[in-house]
């Protein structure tokens, strides 16, 4: 029986990038949070002074939805396709696998990938992949956001 009740999850929308210089390289990664019911948005960005463009796409995405204070349905763009179609099409099979890949070659970034795993199972995720570099607004600011946390490393 459903409690009719219980409030409904937040929407959200959550743009996300990555970059690297060089790969591997100083990186960076950036999200906008942007909440339409009030039309609040937040911004943030980090890096690492050593990593790679796929491991900063997963943590701008993992920094987005640790940032939720409480369950939320959260409408994901990212650029990434190695993000969307991780999500999409090998985490359960990479699970089922014992966090293996084809060829029987360990899953590369797998403490980020079971963070996502975990939060998947928090929020509802509805994935969009942005084609990059296209005139997308968000994903352009996002790409800024990410280029810019590189230069603390430089």
């Amino acid at each position: 029986m459903s409690d009719s009740t219980a409030e409904p999850k937040p929407r959200v929308e959550l743009y996300t990038d990555g970059a690297c210089s060089g790969n591997p390289g100083p990186g960076g990664w950036a999200y906008i949070m942007r909440h339409p019911d009030s039309g609040k948005e937040i911004e943030r960005n980090g890096g690492e002074p050593e990593t790679t463009n796929n491991r900063m796409e997963l943590i701008a995405l993992i920094e987005g939805l640790e940032s939720l204070n409480r369950p939320a349905v959260v409408e994901v763009y990212s650029d990434s396709q190695y993000v969307i179609n991780g999500l999409k099409q090998w985490l359960d099979g990479w699970k089922k696998k014992n966090w293996m890949r084809a060829g029987r070659k360990p899953v590369l970034n797998i403490d980020l990938w079971k963070k996502l795993d975990s939060l998947r199972n928090t929020h509802d995720l509805h994935l969009n992949w942005v084609r990059g570099h296209n005139d997308h607004p968000e994903n352009e600011r996002a790409d800024r956001l990410a280029v810019a946390a590189i230069e603390q490393f430089r």
